[in-house]
């Protein structure tokens, strides 16, 4: 299985940390964040990564290279001059990815049932779907409302009845559904998922283990001790 890393933004909420390094590079018990999720991913046997990568990419590349010594293939795909978004950045990667894929971003650890994620994609018919979790707003906004198995809205600015879930961070494509980002210019998450959702085209899964991310120090600080806690326990389960 294939899954594309979006790790190409400037990490702003980060900063200072983020001003020599890209966020994924962002140290997390003792190594950096996308070390912990290339190892998840192949645990859940993902074998092949695209990165898509911008802001201070070539520290990315320096440090994976050709990723097997992570013990998966990876590719690259650059942003260029411009910085062209979540969905803009996975349109310029269409030439690199395979007929279904994974989308997660590099600043996401998501425990999740990757495989039967897939093949849900694959029994629905549906060009896209989303992993979403009933977050009532525990954490952060919740963004998503569902029916009859399918994503029917989704509004990262919104609130009100109906926004019971949030975007888990992974998403599953069909290959044709690229076809709906416009070429050549940004183009953002909302704007591609509302073209699908328009379409009636994304399903939506729901993952019950809670997400992790580091998108803030706080929520760095939230995922660092969850590594710690677990490193903890393997210790002791050792000795």
């Amino acid at each position: 299985m294939q899954a594309v890393i979006l790790a190409g933004g400037l990490g702003t909420r980060q900063r200072p940390a983020t001003e020599a390094i890209p966020k994924a590079m962002i140290s997390v018990a003792g190594k950096p964040f996308l070390d912990h999720q290339l190892q998840l991913l192949r645990e859940n046997g993902i074998d092949e990564i695209v990165l898509c990568v911008g802001y201070l990419g070539e520290v990315i590349e320096k440090h994976v290279g050709n990723g097997r010594a992570f013990g998966v293939d990876v590719l690259y795909s650059w942003d260029g001059p411009e910085l062209l978004g979540p969905a803009g950045a996975l349109k310029r990667a269409s030439g690199l990815v395979q007929d279904r894929f994974f989308v997660t971003y590099g600043d996401a650890y998501l425990r999740a049932p990757y495989q039967r994620v897939m093949r849900t994609l694959s029994s629905v018919g549906k060009l896209g779907l989303m992993t979403v979790y009933r977050n009532e707003g525990r954490f952060g906004a919740s963004d998503v409302e569902t029916r009859g198995g399918l994503v029917t809205r989704y509004d990262k600015h919104a609130t009100g009845k109906g926004l019971k879930w949030i975007n888990f961070g992974l998403s599953a494509f069909r290959r044709e559904a690229l076809d709906v980002i416009p070429s050549g210019r940004p183009c953002g998450e909302e704007e591609f998922y509302g073209e699908l959702i328009e379409k009636r085209q994304l399903a939506a899964f729901e993952v019950r283990e809670r997400f992790f991310e580091i998108g803030t120090p706080a929520s760095l600080a939230e995922f660092e001790k969850f590594v710690e806690g677990r490193q903890s326990r393997a210790t002791s389960h050792r000795t």
